[in-house]
């Protein structure tokens, strides 16, 4: 069933929500909008209420006062089949928890949101392996999660949220857990994403020096059609934005460069979190080097 939708309209707009749980408050009167083709990178220390934003983002949960809208959509309204529609075609969410399906192959793990909404097994079949190229998964298919390791199985979980090419993302610290050439693997796919397929996102992290790359790198596509991720002069940069949520709150909204320069007592708790030097921290010019062979471990 398809979703009428505005495409001139924001892809995500929050207007003054508010939801509780048990009368505690999980979110307070949070407006923002997510332009096309822009990524907000939302942070805030744990059980500040980034997860549960999403989760308003996509219609698992409804709010208790305000408006969401998507592509100018308001979907507090909507029943669940005009929901499915929506998570299955225009937007996709990379969830934080392990949500594969352990008796499912690659190949179906992938394609089962295709299969629901009665897609053509040859246009499955085509969508399948696009999506496993584009994550580095192709040559896979026939192994299941268990013969994963812990990179590559986030590697899928993206790659099912991405099938099919929705216009909206939503990505929950999608990198939590991973060792270092692993994670840089999981921010490339999701910067190729923002950059060539030109997909809008939500990006839900609390390591800081991550929203200093995705603000920092884009993708670019050569002219021998390879697709490189390479950090670009301050008048290149890709369209992000940071938001800061503390106690259910927003306490800022503004640039990767404005969030790095900030005194907030919000944005100081989060790097107070994190005390290691992340700028000696090794660059991967090619992380999906074939030869390197990394252990990809869920540390």
């Amino acid at each position: 069933m398809n979703v009428d939708t505005n495409t001139h309209a924001p892809a995500i707009e929050f207007r003054n929500v508010f939801l509780s749980f048990d009368d505690h408050p999980a979110l307070s009167d949070i407006s923002f909008s997510l332009n096309h083709g822009e990524m907000i990178l939302l942070t805030g220390v744990s059980g500040s209420g980034k997860s549960v934003l999403l989760r308003l983002a996509i219609g698992l949960l409804k709010p208790d006062a305000g408006q969401i809208l998507i592509e100018g959509k308001e979907i507090q309204g909507l029943d669940e089949s005009e929901l499915i529609a929506i998570r299955g075609g225009l937007m996709g969410m990379a969830f934080q928890e392990d949500s594969l399906f352990t008796g499912l192959p690659v190949y179906e793990n992938t394609a089962y949101r295709l299969e629901e909404h009665g897609w053509a097994d040859e246009e499955i079949d085509r969508a399948v392996g696009e999506v496993l190229r584009f994550v580095g998964l192709d040559g896979e298919e026939a192994k299941f999660p268990e013969e994963l390791s812990g990179g590559m199985k986030r590697r899928l979980e993206i790659a099912r949220a991405l099938i099919g090419w929705p216009r909206i993302m939503l990505f929950d610290e999608p990198t939590m857990c991973l060792d270092p050439l692993a994670a840089i693997k999981v921010l490339d796919l999701v910067i190729r994403a923002r950059d060539i397929n030109h997909i809008s996102s939500l990006y839900v992290t609390k390591k800081i020096h991550e929203i200093n790359y995705l603000a920092n790198f884009r993708a670019v596509a050569a002219t021998d059609g390879e697709v490189r991720t390479m950090e670009v002069s301050p008048t290149a940069l890709p369209d992000t934005r940071v938001i800061v949520l503390t106690d259910g709150r927003i306490a800022f909204k503004g640039s990767a460069k404005e969030f790095n320069n900030s005194e907030l007592p919000a944005i100081q708790e989060l790097a107070a979190l994190d005390g290691h030097d992340h700028s000696k921290d090794p660059y991967f010019s090619d992380p999906w080097d074939k030869h390197r062979r990394p252990a990809e471990a869920i540390l």
